[in-house]
């Protein structure tokens, strides 16, 4: 199993991410997430910088993969627009390159105005803006009138030699089953073995699943339990929320009911390699290819460094 690095935009400064992908690669991770917001999930995080900004800048530091984790096309960029952006990416990154799209979140997606619309609706929505921005790589000039998506007349000119991989985030039932459809690959931030397995079984096949989980590096568990709980208390939000909830501090009044003993008992914190290899073995377990780790917390050297002494 390949143990990739996590760079979280709502957390970190562009400056800090860099630093964050020099440091990881230097270490021996073998590839990089990165988050895609226009807002951070609280205040307290308090960054949310441009993706296509960072991946570009992400190229000219770094010669691991990089995989947005993930990508909404549904709504606040027109998925044509997406095309164009992970062309360019997978061009910068010499196709190393891998476009995570999911059905995102409210708190991303409302921005414009539009409607929020419900989870079956978002995964058709899903399912179409991935035909339109595999059409647009093939080249030449794409007319589509679909059900959700025009494209009138655009053509993406800088392509690379192979259109960019897809890969489908998926948490449900239904998800599971687009997924599995027109994936590349599957994204996930559970170990749980039962939905990739069906994911495997409804196309899925041996086609490459990535995972993800957060860690928070301290001199001690109990201070990173604080840092973890004051900046991703989100984290233990339940259900659905996450999709519907449309602000910061709404999930910040959400996260009141999330307590720091379920932040310590939902990922590792502190100086303690054990839990980091526990969730490493769970995602190994569950049968994953990669995981990503995340670093919560100004201490993200740190971790780093135990990851390269302990893990890579």
């Amino acid at each position: 199993m390949r143990i990739g690095y996590f760079l979280s935009s709502e957390e970190y400064t562009p400056a800090e991410l860099l630093e964050q992908a020099k440091l990881a690669q230097d270490a021996g991770f073998k590839g990089l997430w990165i988050s895609d917001h226009y807002h951070p999930w609280n205040d307290e995080q308090g960054q949310s910088s441009f993706v296509w900004s960072l991946i570009g800048a992400l190229s000219q530091v770094v010669t691991i993969p990089v995989t947005t984790a993930v990508t909404c096309p549904i709504m606040r960029i027109h998925p044509a627009v997406v095309a164009q952006a992970a062309a360019s990416s997978a061009v910068l990154h010499d196709g190393r390159f891998v476009l995570g799209v999911g059905t995102g979140e409210a708190l991303n997606e409302h921005i414009l105005g539009d409607r929020w619309p419900f989870a079956d609706e978002r995964l058709e929505m899903l399912e179409e803006s991935v035909e339109v921005m595999r059409e647009l790589w093939q080249g030449g000039f794409v007319n589509h009138h679909g059900k959700h998506y025009t494209v009138d007349q655009a053509q993406v000119y800088t392509l690379p030699p192979t259109p960019p991989k897809v890969y489908v985030s998926a948490f449900g039932p239904k998800a599971i089953e687009v997924a599995a459809r027109i994936g590349d690959g599957y994204i996930s931030t559970s170990p749980d073995g039962e939905l990739l397995r069906k994911w495997r079984d409804l196309g899925g096949g041996d086609k490459p699943a990535q995972g993800g989980f957060k860690g928070c590096y301290a001199s001690s568990e109990d201070e990173g339990v604080r840092i973890a709980h004051r900046l991703w208390a989100n984290a233990g939000v339940p259900g659905e929320l996450s999709q519907v909830l449309p602000s910061p501090k709404h999930f910040e009044q959400a996260s009141q009911l999330v307590t720091p003993d379920m932040i310590r008992k939902s990922m590792p914190c502190g100086p303690d390699p054990a839990g980091h290899r526990e969730q490493l073995k769970a995602y190994e377990e569950a049968g994953f290819d990669e995981v990503y780790v995340a670093g919560i917390g100004p201490n993200y050297r740190e971790l780093i460094d135990l990851y390269r002494r302990e893990f890579l």
